[in-house]
């Protein structure tokens, strides 16, 4: 089924001309920038978000007031985007789960490419496969074969439906061959939560919140999902390390506004944010939660939505994942 494409209203339409120029973007913002997170606080996008809003504060001299708004994998928070006029004044943190959307759910209010205009990607991270203690297997092995032992017993939980830290385990169950019951949370931190009190008994986690936990001994790291190990767990090896070869999946966070916002002022805020994640001391922050910086352009952001959309829609369609 198609995806419905949101029109823009008439009245923003035709005050496009008159914004759409180096002038107005050297002017804007003309008041409070709204950064929508599409996932609760506590996550790696909220934390993302709000390192972004301090520095962009600064260099704006508005105030830029971060607004979560989670729930349906991220959903909510990106309608609310593309339903906002497109002056800049409304921007979006996302996540990868943003495009997957578009092959999961049979029915969005948003067209998760048109009804967006790509601005930068900002931070990336491998997934990180965490048990909680009382899971008995110490490596990916070990743990395959709990799975194998007790189909379909084994509790794995995720930040939503549809999210990387869902997606990522299907991909697995499909290489793996292996069955897991899925319990999915609102957000990355409830679910993060269940995990400790082990309500759950294991996640494809979020380095921001799975790494503190591990280092303190609460939660037992086994594999890690990117193309290479992640910099803040360096003995644990990736799952293309531990048998599963070519396995990357890998999640980005990118900075989104309404489709239609000028040229402009989509310059400017992508010089801005390029500037901002190129200040060593929100590298040090991103790398203090286990986070990598990236800075695609609207361009390069762009192709990257639209290769990952095609990649996941073929790997939602082999595991017949849909959700309404």
């Amino acid at each position: 089924m198609p995806i419905p494409r949101r029109a823009l209203p008439a009245l923003a339409a035709a005050a496009l001309p008159a914004i759409a120029t180096p002038a107005a973007a050297q002017a804007w913002p003309t008041r409070p920038v709204r950064l929508i997170v599409t996932f609760p606080p506590g996550g790696p996008a909220d934390v993302i978000g709000r390192i972004l809003a301090e520095r962009l504060s600064e260099s704006w001299g508005q105030p830029v007031i971060v607004e979560n708004r989670g729930g349906a994998g991220g959903n909510i928070g990106a309608e609310a985007a593309a339903r906002a006029a497109p002056d800049g004044h409304t921007l979006v943190v996302v996540a990868s789960s943003h495009v997957q959307g578009a092959a999961l759910y049979r029915r969005l209010p948003f067209d998760p490419i048109a009804d967006f205009t790509p601005i930068t990607q900002v931070a990336y991270y491998g997934l990180v496969v965490v048990l909680h203690p009382s899971v008995p297997a110490q490596n990916l092995a070990e743990f395959e074969a709990l799975l194998r032992a007790r189909p379909g017993e084994i509790t794995i939980t995720s930040a939503g439906v549809g999210t990387p830290t869902h997606l990522t385990p299907e991909l697995f169950r499909i290489r793996a061959g292996v069955e897991f019951t899925h319990v999915p949370f609102q957000g990355a931190a409830p679910a993060h939560t269940a995990l400790l009190a082990g309500q759950v008994q294991a996640m494809f986690h979020n380095p921001v919140l799975a790494v503190p936990a591990v280092q303190a001994g609460r939660l037992r790291a086994i594999a890690t999902t990117g193309a290479a190990r992640a910099q803040a767990l360096p003995n644990v090896p990736t799952l293309a390390e531990s048998g599963y070869p070519g396995f990357d999946a890998g999640t980005w966070y990118a900075v989104l506004g309404p489709a239609g916002i000028p040229a402009p002022i989509v310059q400017k805020i992508d010089a801005d944010l390029r500037r901002a994640v190129q200040n060593t001391a929100l590298r040090d922050r991103f790398a203090a939660q286990a986070l990598e910086t990236r800075e695609a352009g609207p361009e390069a952001l762009a192709i990257i939505m639209r290769e990952d959309l095609a990649r996941w829609t073929e790997v939602i369609q082999r595991l017949g994942v849909r959700q309404d």
